[in-house]
């Protein structure tokens, strides 16, 4: 057969493949030489500035940053909401020992005095927590006279004699000191009530009532102290000519922000940071107080010289307010936490006030304070009253008489804040749908003996007292049970979530597992194994 082979009807003679395999060569070339000559600089800068994108490819990743960017807004919101409550709760339990506390101990006392006349029908001498008003007022008149035997005044030219970068680590030293004490303090004034007031019954398993009383003195004394060495540097430091001793303490708290914010933090940690920050804020406020009232007496109360403080005030204080809004926002942005937790924090706070109204509270509402955000009025209360009255002298009838009104305005006072509190806290319980918890208390088990059989043989009908036209009282006093050796009702702010959504938690367990806790992740429970609010892990 002929080669190349012969083209048949309708198709091309490999003579025509060639030339238009060639021209196709040919016209591939022609536009590779164009491509080349295209790419120029202008052309590149052109399509630089015309190139375009569409953002909603990725509308999730966009929405989330958004999200964020408003979250960090509403951050000072609801964080200064949250502090304004807490600062609240701490000035009703601050206000507690210098207005309702003597008038309980007077009452029982009296109870004391007269019981005779009424004869011994009951088993107490006082009730438990009269009992305990006596041992916190007796520890506070104690402390009080063993105050005077410290020098301020020494104290202050002592801690102005040093230098600068001394006086600085000493102030560190002091805040870590004061969270150490804040830790361990509560749980030997705790240690000393349970020691008063337990039943006889029981086997005794401690060193006994007047030990625990002479560590509790002890610790007041010692963190009173330690509180006064503290308002003596930043009295030090109002008064030194350059204010660098003052700048170099403000810009400490913003080395808690380095600290802090790069951390990962679930909402327990930032719950307990949070009751941290409260704590912290309301003690500076009466640090500057006392602060204020020393400066005044040395300027013979001219009312000029509190001019002179107000700015050092403000910058102390406003420094307070950024950190804790800086460091909040961060936190909250790198861990992925909305701001409506802060609202769950303080329906937590806002439980634990309502729950101590209840007929089963297991504890007064100061010491819950105390537990939850480490805030121990005892030692402040104890400095306090030590500068007043250094400061203030009192001397003729009208004196007298002014102090009586000072008195009973302190009273008028904690009452109104008090009311006010607990109709709030009533609104934020409601608002997180906790109502029912407050309904339901729980028994758990004493040691050495299950809890299974006691609840079988127990029905609870305490809760919150129900008049005639049905409103709620959360004010009634507590009602002491029936065969109480054997039962202990806890409250209900040891077992539940703040958030409404939580799983209730059944803490019904044996004694053995009593010694064995697990770790705790209620917000509710965070009230131990803290330093004034921070996990000790």
């Amino acid at each position: 057969e002929p080669w190349p082979p012969a083209a048949g009807p309708g198709q091309p003679s490999p003579q025509q493949r060639a030339e238009t395999l060639g021209f196709y060569e040919s016209d591939r070339g022609r536009k590779k030489k164009r491509s080349l000559s295209d790419l120029s600089l202008l052309r590149f800068i052109s399509a630089e500035l015309t190139r375009g994108y569409f953002l909603e490819h990725n509308e999730a990743k966009y929405t989330e940053r958004r999200e964020r960017v408003y979250t960090c807004m509403r951050i000072p919101k609801e964080l200064e909401k949250l502090m304004f409550f807490g600062i609240f709760l701490c000035l009703d339990a601050f206000l507690y020992v210098f207005t309702l506390l003597p008038l309980r101990v007077f009452l029982a006392m009296f109870r004391f005095i007269t019981l005779p006349c009424y004869g011994l029908s009951d088993r107490r001498l006082l009730q438990p927590a009269q009992v305990c008003d006596v041992l916190k007022g007796v520890i506070l008149v104690i402390c009080y006279f063993m105050m005077h035997y410290v020098d301020y005044s020494m104290m202050y030219h002592l801690i102005r004699g040093q230098s600068v970068i001394k006086l600085y680590i000493i102030y560190n030293m002091l805040e870590v000191a004061d969270r150490l004490f804040s830790s361990f303090g509560q749980d030997i004034l705790d240690a000393l009530y349970w020691t008063a007031t337990e039943p006889k019954e029981r086997k005794r398993a401690h060193i006994g009532v007047i030990p625990h009383f002479f560590m509790a003195v002890l610790y007041v004394f010692l963190h009173a102290i330690l509180i006064m060495v503290q308002a003596t540097t930043l009295n030090v430091a109002f008064n030194s000519h350059n204010k660098s001793l003052l700048t170099i303490m403000m810009s400490n708290n913003f080395v808690e922000i380095k600290g802090s914010v790069f951390k990962k933090f679930e909402k327990n940690n930032l719950f307990q940071m949070s009751n941290s920050d409260i704590k912290e804020r309301f003690t500076n406020y009466v640090l500057l107080l006392i602060v204020c009232l020393r400066n005044m007496e040395q300027f013979s109360w001219n009312p000029d010289h509190l001019w002179v403080l107000f700015p050092d005030v403000c910058m102390v204080v406003a420094s307070e307010i950024a950190v804790d809004i800086v460091k909040h926002a961060f936190i909250t942005k790198f861990n992925d936490i909305t701001a409506d937790v802060y609202s769950e924090y303080r329906a937590s706070l806002a439980f634990d006030l309502v729950s101590s109204r209840q007929k089963n509270a297991y504890t007064d509402y100061s010491d819950s304070v105390s537990r939850r955000m480490g805030f121990i009025p005892l030692p402040l209360a104890v400095l306090l009253i030590r500068v007043v009255t250094s400061s203030i002298k009192v001397q003729g009838v009208l004196a007298y008489v002014c102090v009586v009104l000072f008195y009973c305005g302190l009273i008028s006072l904690k009452v109104l804040n008090s009311i006010v509190l607990l109709g709030k806290s009533c609104q934020y319980v409601k608002e997180a749908k906790m109502e029912e918890k407050l309904f339901n208390p729980v028994l758990t088990a004493t040691p050495g003996k299950p809890a299974g059989k006691q609840q079988s043989t127990f029905k609870s009908t305490q809760g919150i007292s129900t008049g005639e036209n049905g409103s709620t009282s959360v004010t009634s006093q507590p009602v002491q049970q029936e065969n109480s050796p054997s039962l202990l009702v806890t409250s209900n702010s040891d077992q539940f979530l703040t958030t409404p959504d939580g799983e209730e938690k059944d803490i019904s367990q044996d004694s053995s597992e009593l010694k064995h806790r697990s770790a705790k992740k209620d917000l509710l429970e965070i009230d131990r194994f803290t330093i004034c609010g921070n996990r000790i892990d």
